[in-house]
C-alpha cells in the first residue's frame, strides 16, 4: 500500500483540536476559581451557588475529550491502532468541530496505512 500523508495530517488535526481543548478545559478551570473565590472577595456581584459546579462539571468532561483526541493524533502520526486514531478523531470533533470532522474523513481513507 502506498503511503500517503493522510495520516500525518490526521494526526495534526487531532493534535491541534486537542490543544485547542485543553486551551477551552484550562480556561473553564480558571473560571471555576474566579466564580467559585475572586468575584465573591472583591463583592462585584452575587454568583449564584450552582455556578461553580456548573462550571467545574464542563471543565472534567472538556479535559478528557483534549486528553483523547492528542492520543489518538499522536497514535495517527505513528500510523499504529487505526480505532485509537479513529476514536482520536471522533473526539477532536467535540473538541473543535471543523478540525475533527476534516480528521475523521482523513483516518477513514488511509485505514489500510495503519499497522
Amino acid at each position: 500500500m502506498e503511503k500517503t500523508s493522510k495520516p500525518i495530517v490526521t494526526g495534526v488535526l487531532d493534535i491541534v483540536a486537542g490543544i485547542l481543548g485543553l486551551i477551552w478545559a484550562i480556561s473553564l478551570f480558571i473560571g471555576f476559581g474566579v466564580t467559585g473565590g475572586i468575584i465573591d472577595i472583591l463583592g462585584i456581584g452575587h454568583i449564584p451557588e450552582f455556578l461553580p459546579g456548573l462550571i467545574l462539571g464542563m471543565a472534567i468532561p472538556a479535559l478528557i475529550i483534549a486528553i483523547l483526541a492528542l492520543i489518538g493524533g499522536v497514535f495517527a502520526l505513528q500510523r499504529k491502532w487505526w480505532g485509537w486514531a479513529l476514536t482520536g478523531s471522533i473526539f477532536a470533533i467535540l473538541a473543535f468541530l471543523p478540525l475533527g470532522i476534516a480528521a475523521v474523513i482523513l483516518v477513514a481513507q488511509s485505514k489500510d496505512e495503519f499497522a
